[in-house]
């Protein structure tokens, strides 16, 4: 993804405004619009305040943080780094009684592993209700893709390694823990609005394949963008997916895989070339082959993301370029 170039100093808003939307935002910091959206799910770097739970409102501080994060990419610093730098430098001018309570969307290190042990020691506990606070605390704090991948990820990743080392215990501390991450990223997912006339993107697993997590994270990140999706889960029979793409017309088809027993490049091709439409006029899906079981695999013209964030940008590129 290419950033685009800051503005002068001129453009910056005042930290004494009141809260502003994204758009408005963007033109005050001479950036994208999706430039804004991308730093916020790769970074952590969002807005304080939704008004109404879903739209974005930028407060003074938010701008603040962008300012710094603009001065140093202009400046040459790579967009990560300047995330980082940016985020560090609000934390030490904040009183240290506060620094806890308002840290930065970018979640240091050390953060993380404490935030993902607290998740764990509340799974293995059983402790239903802290598990889905702190999951709802981190998707609400953090949005979807940094919660994602820095606190449900590592900690799913650590339970499992606890069961796989533990002879068969702790399956029920697993089941517990991706019941919730579920549940929490289910209900963190905006209703759509109005889709009339725009072409969703299919989310599905390859048949036997049973792992729904992923593509349940993509959804919800995907959601908060008001990108529209369709949802068909586990297992998905090549026919009926076929036929779902065939009746939708959608601009794009994630295929998840696990596991390389399960992936199917011949599914795969097959979905890329169903075309519909008028003569002339006709189109087809890009298909996405999401999960490690693709390792190894073909990929003939298709798009393989390695991370939710890179998902995420790739799909809304495509709809970007939609006519």
């Amino acid at each position: 993804m290419s950033e685009m170039p800051a503005g002068g100093d001129a453009a910056y808003p005042s930290a004494a405004e009141v809260p502003l939307t994204t758009g408005a935002l963007a033109r005050r910091l001479g950036v994208a619009p999706t430039t804004l959206r991308s730093w916020e799910r790769r970074y952590g770097i969002g807005p304080a305040v939704r008004a109404e739970g879903r739209h974005r409102r930028w407060t003074p501080r938010d701008v603040a943080l962008l300012e710094e994060m603009c001065r140093l990419t202009s400046s040459g610093v790579p967009p990560a780094e300047a995330a980082k730098a940016a985020a560090d430098r609000r934390a030490e001018s904040m009183p240290a009684r506060s620094r806890r309570s308002q840290a930065p969307g970018a979640l240091p290190l050390g953060d993380v592993r404490q935030e993902c042990r607290g998740l764990a020691r509340a799974a293995v506990r059983l402790d239903a209700p802290a598990v889905a606070r702190q999951l709802a605390d981190a998707v609400g704090q953090y949005g979807t893709v940094v919660a994602w991948q820095e606190v449900m990820v590592p900690t799913l990743h650590a339970v499992g390694r606890k069961w796989a080392s533990s002879g068969d215990r702790y399956v029920e501390v697993e089941h517990l823990l991706s019941w919730h991450v579920s549940t929490a990223l289910r209900r963190h997912t905006p209703l759509p609005g109005p889709q009339a006339d725009v072409s969703p993107v299919v989310l599905a697993c390859v048949p036997g394949e049973q792992h729904t997590l992923p593509i349940e994270a993509l959804n919800a990140a995907l959601g908060e963008l008001d990108l529209p999706t369709r949802m068909f889960g586990a297992a998905v029979p090549a026919e009926a997916l076929t036929t779902a793409v065939r009746r939708l017309g959608p601009v794009a088809v994630v295929l998840w895989a696990q596991a390389r027993s399960t992936a199917s490049p011949s599914l795969a091709r097959h979905l890329a070339d169903i075309r519909w439409g008028v003569k002339g006029a006709r189109r087809r899906p890009s298909v996405v082959l999401a999960g490690p079981g693709w390792s190894g695999s073909p990929a003939r013209g298709a798009l393989r993301p390695a991370t939710l964030a890179d998902a995420v940008d790739a799909l809304s590129v495509l709809y970007e370029a939609r006519p």
